[in-house]
């Protein structure tokens, strides 16, 4: 049976930021059939599409006039293995994390990193997730998604997501053409840990642990995650609002004459990524608040919802930050979520 398109439905339970925002039409979506049926509905003809997973990556600065669909697909299956590896093919509709539990209690390994990010696999490829040391792109094998200039399912290995940093194709050309109907990850069934990042080794360390198993690996940065960021049941907010911003040699150089304790992460390339929480932090933002938006007390890279917010209070107190860190430090801050 084909899914009921809703009228007129608030999305303030389908985003993390808990905005009311409301679309003009909404499906819950579960197979490419429904998709079909829902794209095939002629009171949906010609209208945008908005495909929504877990909306923790979403800011919604006003009504949708379009269909959103929310992806509700199930499943997650070994679908080969070979040496040392093992291929997961896992629904968009699935829960990241839950999909990183479940691999991590069947001995398939290479996303402990990457554990309690919020949202849906689906989304995963979008942003190219990426955390402790780790990004989706290091294990991603390819997805399945329905074209929607041709109405095919196509299959798109990792050559053809263009992955960069929080960054694919699915942010750029191929923004609003693909609805990701499942991802194939490549796993490791050896226990191969990484533990490079600084902040993560230091949770392993205090908590005793000097050769830990993949499993004590999720665990430390479940907890770590658990104490630096706020849970959006608790108080509206998309995670990580800006990118860590990526500066040239030059220019990383002209800071460090007038900053020179700003902190740095040297890239392969030769530029260096410097830490977007330090430059708002600087700009004196943390904890503070304008209107019902504000900027997280114990975190200025998340902007949080103090109960009252709009979508619009919230772009305007990002757009402050902006402008802030661009006058002190001529650095320019990338939002991470979608703007709507």
């Amino acid at each position: 049976s084909l899914p009921m398109l809703q009228e007129n439905v608030s999305l303030k339970a389908h985003n993390s930021f808990q905005l009311d925002a409301r679309a003009r039409w909404f499906a819950d979506v579960a197979s490419i059939a429904h998709v079909r049926g829902v794209l095939d509905d002629p009171r949906v003809a010609g209208l945008p599409l908005l495909v929504l997973g877990g909306g923790s990556n979403l800011l919604l600065t006003r009504d949708f006039s379009g269909v959103v669909l929310r992806m509700v697909s199930s499943g997650i299956a070994q679908v080969r293995e070979e040496g040392a590896h093992v291929w997961v093919r896992a629904a968009a509709g699935e829960n990241w994390h839950g999909l990183v539990l479940h691999c991590l209690v069947r001995g398939w390994f290479g996303l402990e990193n990457l554990s309690l990010i919020p949202g849906t696999v689906g989304a995963a490829p979008i942003q190219n997730i990426g955390a402790y040391g780790v990004e989706l792109e290091s294990v991603f094998e390819s997805l399945e998604a329905l074209d929607l200039h041709t109405r095919e399912v196509v299959t798109l290995d990792r050559a053809a997501c263009k992955f960069g940093y929080r960054d694919s194709l699915f942010k750029r050309a191929g923004r609003d053409r693909y609805v990701i109907l499942s991802v194939t990850l490549r796993l490791m069934r050896e226990a191969v840990v990484n533990t490079s990042y600084r902040d993560l080794a230091l949770e392993l360390a205090a908590m005793g642990i000097s050769q830990p198993t993949p499993q004590q690996v999720s665990d430390a940065v479940v907890s770590i995650r658990r104490r630096k960021l706020p849970d959006p049941a608790v108080i509206g907010n998309a995670g990580s609002f800006f990118k860590n911003p990526i500066v040239s040699r030059a220019a990383l150089d002209k800071l460090l004459q007038v900053y020179s304790q700003v902190p740095q992460y040297p890239q392969a390339n030769g530029s260096s990524k410097l830490a977007a929480a330090w430059l708002i932090d600087q700009c004196g933002w943390k904890g503070r608040s304008k209107g019902g938006a504000g900027v997280h007390d114990q975190q200025a890279l998340v902007l949080v919802n103090r109960g009252t917010a709009t979508g619009a209070e919230i772009l305007a107190l990002a757009r402050e930050i902006q402008a802030d860190v661009m006058r002190k430090f001529g650095v320019e801050l990338e939002p991470e979520p979608v703007i709507l």
